[in-house]
């Protein structure tokens, strides 16, 4: 499978008194790293709205914490689609320091409408995430 990484620096910010990442946070570094994924793909997600009526939305996430990030760490976020459904991906994401995991997540994206509706993806995207997939 292929993984997708990038850099999260850990600031006092995302830290709650003790120094240690508040849990709430890591959803947010999730959510950077599958959108600088999308962007590795040539996808800005405002403009892909407004040319194809069409969103990404979280719709299940499912988080394991097995150990804490902390002031200062610098972290790997990673994607990795682990499935692709009619009009959903699937990912498998994690924090890793030092390559240890800290945090990992089964995240459930939806393709949705204007309306939030769920729409099929279309074949344009499916051809650049199975290009992306066979070239990394």
């Amino acid at each position: 499978m292929n993984t997708f990484h990038w850099p999260i620096r850990i600031y006092y910010e995302d830290t709650d008194g003790g120094g240690v990442v508040y849990h709430s946070r890591y959803l947010n570094f999730f959510e950077r790293a599958r959108t600088e994924w999308l962007r590795h793909l040539g996808i800005n997600q405002e403009h892909y709205f407004q040319e194809t009526g069409l969103r990404f939305a979280v719709s299940t996430m499912e988080i394991r914490f097995l150990a804490p990030a902390v002031l200062d760490d610098l972290l790997s976020a990673t994607v990795t689609i682990s499935r692709q459904g009619h009009a959903s991906l699937h990912f498998h994401q994690a924090l890793l320091r030092e390559g240890k995991v800290l945090i990992a997540a089964e995240v459930r994206i939806a393709c949705v409408d204007a309306t939030f509706r769920p729409s099929r993806l279309p074949e344009h995207l499916t051809r650049m995430i199975r290009q992306w997939q066979e070239n990394h």
